[in-house]
């Protein structure tokens, strides 16, 4: 019989929340989950005016630091640029601050 090769996530004691979700973690994934339920919640409103030059901003930076640090996951953010930068930058900030092996 071959060992598992599947990864587990190791929890910490007995809270059941994963060793890499940090208090920081946890913050930017309940902006996020708050920012896409607020967007919803308003109907999905298009950006205006500046709001333009912060989605830009943000794809660009979203492209340019996963050319550089190859976290591919990160280009999740593009998409969610769809419900608003309330989920957006939050999402990517999550990502961002996960641990890249």
């Amino acid at each position: 019989m071959r060992p598992c090769r599947c990864r587990a996530t190791i929890f910490t004691g007995w809270s059941g929340v994963p060793a890499d979700l940090t208090p920081l973690r946890l913050v930017w994934l309940i902006l996020t989950v708050t920012g896409a339920g607020i967007s919803i919640w308003n109907g999905l409103p298009a950006p205006a005016g500046p709001d333009w030059a912060a989605v830009l901003t943000l794809a660009v930076w979203c492209l340019v630091e996963t050319m550089v640090r190859r976290n591919w996951l990160a280009l999740v953010t593009l998409p969610a640029l769809g419900l608003g930068l309330g989920c957006a930058l939050p999402l990517y900030l999550f990502i961002r601050s996960r641990r890249v092996v």
